[in-house]
C-alpha cells in the first residue's frame, strides 16, 4: 500500500518566516505544502508577483514540497472584517475584488506548479437574500472555473460550516451547473455540519477530490484541533482515503497552534504515519 501524500498548512505557522516553516515541513517528512496566500508568509498583492512566485516555485523543488494554495487569510482584503469581502458581498467593488485575489491565487498557482487552488462560498451577510447570494456565487465560481483551466489549474471549492456552500451537497448543487468544480473536503468540517462521516464522504466523492484537508474536530464545534483531541477516527479516514486511491496532498490544518508550530508540524506527521502504520499491523 502506497502512503498517502501529507502537506502542513502554513496557516499553523503564522509566527514563522515562510522560509523557516518551509524547512519545519520539510524536515518533518511531508511530502508538501498548504500555502495560505497572507500578508505575512506570501503577499499576492504586493509587487513582483510573477517573480517572488517563481523564486518560491524553486525553493519548493529544492525542497521536494508539493503545493495547494490556501486563500482563507483573515484580513489580508479588509482590515476591519474577517473574511471579507466575499464572493457574495452585497457590494459588487467587494465581490470583484475577492475575485481578483483568487485569480492572483490562480496565477500564483500556475507558476508554482501547485496541486489545485481551494477558496470557499463566504458566510451571508444579515438580510442577504440568498437567492441572489447563490446567483453571486455561481457567476462568481464560473468565472474562477474559466480562469483556471485557462491557467491549467484545478479551482477547488471548499464547504465551510455557516457558509452559503455549508456542505458536501450544496457543493454537488453548484458543481451540476458548474461542471469543471472540484472539491476541496476539509475532514473536520463533516463533524461539525454532521452531513456524513468521514470515510463516507471520501468514499461517496471518489474522482471528485481536489484537495483535502484533515485535523481533529469536536462534533459540532467548529474549532480546529490536534489528532487526538476530538472525535475523528483518524484509522478508518486514512483508510478511506487509501481506498479512493486518493494521490493528492493531504493537509494538515491548526491554525490556532501557530503558538507550538516546532512541535505541531512534526506531532501531526507522526500521528498520521501511526495511523496508516495500524492500517498494514
Amino acid at each position: 500500500m502506497n502512503g498517502l501524500r501529507y502537506a502542513f498548512n502554513t496557516n499553523g505557522c503564522a509566527h514563522h518566516r515562510l522560509g523557516d516553516a518551509l524547512e519545519l515541513i520539510a524536515e518533518a517528512g511531508y511530502a508538501g505544502v498548504a500555502l495560505t496566500l497572507d500578508h505575512h508568509h506570501f503577499d499576492p498583492f504586493a509587487p513582483q508577483l510573477e517573480k517572488r512566485a517563481a523564486r518560491l516555485a524553486n525553493r519548493l523543488a529544492a525542497l521536494g514540497l508539493g503545493l495547494v494554495v490556501e486563500t482563507g487569510a483573515r484580513f489580508l482584503l479588509d482590515p476591519r472584517r474577517k473574511h471579507e469581502p466575499t464572493l457574495i458581498a452585497p457590494e459588487a467593488s467587494g465581490r470583484a475584488r475577492r475575485i481578483d485575489f483568487l485569480t492572483r491565487a490562480l496565477d500564483i498557482a500556475a507558476i508554482c506548479g501547485a496541486e489545485a487552488v481551494s477558496f470557499w462560498a463566504g458566510v451571508p451577510r444579515p438580510g442577504l437574500d440568498r437567492v441572489q447570494a447563490s446567483r453571486w456565487l455561481e457567476d462568481g465560481v464560473r468565472t474562477l472555473v474559466e480562469r483556471a483551466e485557462s491557467r491549467g489549474v484545478l479551482a477547488a471549492l471548499e464547504p465551510e460550516p455557516g457558509h452559503l456552500v455549508e456542505t458536501c451537497e450544496d457543493w454537488q448543487a453548484l458543481r451540476e451547473r458548474i461542471p469543471g468544480l472540484a472539491l476541496a473536503l476539509d475532514i473536520g468540517h463533516l463533524l461539525v455540519t454532521g452531513e456524513a462521516e468521514p470515510p463516507e464522504a471520501i468514499l461517496s466523492h471518489r474522482g471528485l477530490l481536489g484537495a483535502v484537508a484533515i485535523e481533529d474536530m469536536r462534533r459540532g464545534e467548529h474549532v480546529h484541533r490536534p489528532f487526538g483531541e476530538g472525535d475523528l477516527d483518524l484509522c478508518s479516514t486514512v483508510a478511506a482515503l487509501h481506498a479512493v486511491e486518493y494521490r493528492g496532498l493531504v493537509s494538515v490544518e491548526l491554525s490556532r497552534d501557530s503558538h507550538r508550530a516546532h512541535e505541531i508540524i512534526p506531532g501531526s506527521i507522526e500521528a498520521l504515519l501511526d495511523a496508516e502504520g495500524m492500517l498494514t499491523a
